[in-house]
């Protein structure tokens, strides 16, 4: 059985931000890449689910797998000059916290994704973004042990494949690698800083900021976010569930002639990118409650557990949601969310 003890029929709710409760067949926290090398080795569990910090996930069913959680934490400065700085960040250690490491070391770079949910190890997967900035702007490799060898391999910027919320472990590598650490090349002076995006320039001229501060940027998103999203230690949630459509400008001009308010940013000479919030309010969506899930009221992208309520019910509203707007702009949005 190795060193690491294998539980059965644990509960995930503590471990997933929908706060869903569903039971895993096999469960096991490793804390360290042997422990993680070792559960893999493991011949008598076909199905394997890997589980970071359950963020980004709807489970709809109890899992007839071994859950592996991932908590291998740990944050270290590779190399450093007088400009930059390379540091390794374990993939159990809590995205924010590791954001807020950076700020109180004035490393700047990660500052507007300030307050997404989820752990370090995942956040490559989905090329997670916010307000002008992804994750890919900043990374400089990751490494990930191999599913099938055990291998512990490393993956450069250009190995990713890294798109809109996309990577090549959501494509043709997904399910192959678990992510263990990953390294990020930041700023220690003349911080880029990006502010022009969403509500960051109004939110800091209403903290009478002029002149920001990497940890000022910081600030704004946060308050942004939270005036925006429900934390999930109070309302069970996964941050936003659909993705932004792309579609063309042909499509998006006729669109105009009936909602001439519709938003939209440039992607391409002939692509724009629209709000999926911004459909789904549109929708008549936004803040509407069915029992004890439903639309959160300030974000409609934003679907939420109230209470009870299962993964089916918010799977079911999901579908809902994206036949709808199917059905009123001839859009199909996506779920961004990985549905168990």
């Amino acid at each position: 059985q190795g060193l690491v003890p294998i539980e059965e029929n644990i509960s995930l709710k503590p471990y997933n931000t929908f706060g869903i409760d569903v039971n895993a067949k096999h469960f096991v926290s490793v804390n360290s890449i042997d422990e993680l090398k070792s559960v893999l080795a493991l011949k008598n569990y076909p199905r394997r689910l890997i589980l970071g910090g359950g963020s980004n996930m709807l489970l709809t069913k109890d899992q007839n797998a071994l859950v592996i959680h991932v908590n291998i934490k740990g944050i270290e400065i590779v190399s450093e000059g007088n400009d930059h700085v390379f540091i390794k960040a374990y993939a159990g250690e809590n995205w924010h916290e590791f954001v807020c490491y950076c700020l109180d070391n004035d490393f700047g770079g990660i500052e507007n994704l300030s307050l997404i949910p989820g752990n370090v190890g995942t956040a490559p997967i989905q090329n997670i973004g916010a307000y002008g900035v992804e994750l890919k702007d900043t990374f400089v490799s990751c490494e990930g042990i191999s599913v099938k060898t055990q291998n512990l391999e490393t993956f450069s910027k250009r190995d990713c494949e890294f798109g809109y919320r996309n990577s090549i472990f959501k494509q043709h590598l997904k399910g192959k690698y678990i992510l263990t650490s990953v390294t990020f090349k930041l700023t220690k002076c003349n911080h880029k800083l990006h502010i022009n995006y969403g509500a960051i320039t109004s939110e800091l001229s209403e903290m009478n900021i002029t002149n920001p501060t990497i940890q000022d940027i910081s600030k704004a998103v946060i308050a942004i976010r939270e005036s925006k999203l429900p934390n999930p230690k109070e309302i069970g949630n996964s941050g936003s569930f659909f993705k932004n459509p792309v579609i063309q400008k042909a499509h998006y001009s006729k669109l105009l002639e009936s909602f001439s308010e519709m938003p939209n940013y440039p992607v391409s000479e002939d692509e724009v990118k629209v709000p999926a919030g911004w459909l789904i309010e549109k929708a008549g969506f936004k803040g509407k409650r069915f029992g004890n899930y439903g639309v959160h009221k300030k974000q409609a992208l934003v679907l939420v557990n109230y209470g009870s309520a299962k993964g089916e019910d918010i799977l079911n509203l999901s579908k809902l949601i994206q036949k709808t707007v199917k059905r009123l702009f001839d859009i199909s949005i996506e779920a961004e969310v990985n549905i168990l």
